[in-house]
């Protein structure tokens, strides 16, 4: 296999300084779910924790070192679930965190970013946007800018649930894995294919926010003027070139689905597995969904990667009410 930026050592290490109520989570069939998506399905549960999503995995590594080494202040630019999980590793270890958001950002994911201490700052205009000025901070002030995907950290991080995967007894065919700026899915997928290379890695994005996957497929960096979809934990224009490396690298194909079968892909969740998710987590639902033949009778794992949800927002998309069920 050619390298990636990633190291197996590193992955163990990272383990070590993660808050244990971030690790091991759940992992488990859901028979429930298989009659309609004709495969068997398991589910990596990474919503089980204080900031329900995968990203604290990255951030505890950040703020150990940061710590570790006597900084107090680091800057990040998020649609909300990194600074959520930034601002709960940070207030552990007395860092300064400030987060940069775009105005448009899901409330929800927004005021639990300052109920957990952090400083933010609403930019007019989406992610990329909130990353030009996270760097302009990071500059200004001279501390750290944790930029997500590009840093090893946010990788090698998320790359812990590719070594809880592989090292769970059941075997299985492939892994879906949503797709944005690519921590999630060069992290796991590096892990699963040093150990498993015969499981199919396979990114997931949505249509209206395609520039990782047609830069997968162009081999070059593609970006795109907008992003249009309720996957706003995905929707990112400028992939980095150095992640784009590590994902040509792991993945085995990248794909692109409609917004409705996102939509189908929460609801089943919820009915099916008792499960509110964001938009990014049903991604991997979305994509056996769309095709239904490719994954037929294999064993498919799909990480839950984040429930981070609008009440409202969610009512509207699934036509349930989360907090009162059906």
């Amino acid at each position: 296999m050619q390298t990636t930026r990633l190291d197996t050592s590193r992955i163990r290490a990272a383990r070590r300084l993660i808050d244990p109520v971030f690790l091991d989570t759940p992992l488990y069939r859901c028979e429930a779910l298989e009659p309609g998506l004709g495969c068997e399905v398991s589910i990596k549960l990474e919503t089980a924790n204080p900031v329900r999503s995968f990203k604290a995995r990255g951030t505890e590594v950040v703020a150990s070192l940061l710590a570790g080494n006597g900084s107090r202040a680091v800057v990040c630019a998020s649609a909300g679930n990194l600074g959520q999980a930034l601002a709960w590793s940070g207030r552990r270890r007395g860092l300064e965190v400030t987060v940069v958001a775009s105005r448009s950002a899901t409330a929800a994911k927004l005021d639990r970013i300052r109920a957990l201490g952090a400083g933010l700052e609403l930019v007019d205009g989406d992610h990329e946007m909130a990353r030009e000025r996270a760097a302009a901070i990071a500059r200004h002030d001279g501390i750290r800018l944790l930029e997500d995907s590009l840093d090893l950290e946010t990788c090698e991080g998320a790359a812990t649930i590719g070594l809880e995967l592989v090292e769970a007894v059941t075997s299985f065919d492939a892994v879906l894995i949503a797709l944005g700026g690519g921590a999630l899915a060069t992290g796991v997928g590096h892990a699963v294919k040093a150990a498993a290379p015969e499981v199919e890695v396979i990114c997931v994005q949505p249509l209206g926010a395609p520039a990782m996957t047609r830069s997968w497929h162009g081999r070059r960096v593609v970006t795109t003027d907008s992003t249009d979809t309720i996957a706003d934990g995905v929707a990112g224009r400028r992939p980095v070139p150095a992640v784009l490396h590590d994902l040509l690298v792991v993945a085995d194909d990248a794909v692109l689905v409609r917004e409705s079968s996102i939509i189908a892909g929460m609801r089943m969740l919820l009915d099916h597995a008792g499960l509110v998710v964001e938009p990014s987590a049903a991604l991997g639902i979305a994509a056996i969904l769309e095709d239904r033949d490719r994954f037929a009778g294999r064993h498919v794992v799909t990480i839950v990667c984040g429930s981070n949800v609008d009440v409202d927002a969610y009512r509207q998309w699934v036509g349930v009410d989360p907090v009162h069920g059906h």
